[in-house]
């Protein structure tokens, strides 16, 4: 069960995959990259659930506040100019 549904969400990131490519506007890409950071945190957790290893949920969490703060930095330096 849990293999269908990291398929199904490996599916979900193709279609947000295509709102990365055909956004209209920067702000529509730059979501649809962090929608696709958040099923990657997913599937590294639902991987470390199907192959027993409690570990990957560290790793996940960790892509999620990278990939989070990323997002932030990247529209603060969009809207303003600078970071600081």
């Amino acid at each position: 069960m849990f293999y269908w549904a990291a398929i199904i969400i490996i599916l979900c990131a193709m279609l947000v995959l295509y709102r990365a490519i055909k956004g209209p506007i920067i702000c529509d890409r730059v979501l649809a990259i962090n929608a696709i950071g958040t099923k990657a945190v997913i599937l590294i957790a639902l991987s470390g659930y199907i192959f027993e290893r409690p570990h990957f949920l560290d790793i996940a969490l960790t892509y999620a506040l990278i990939n989070f703060i990323a997002t932030i930095a990247f529209q603060k330096y969009r809207e303003m100019g600078r970071l600081d």
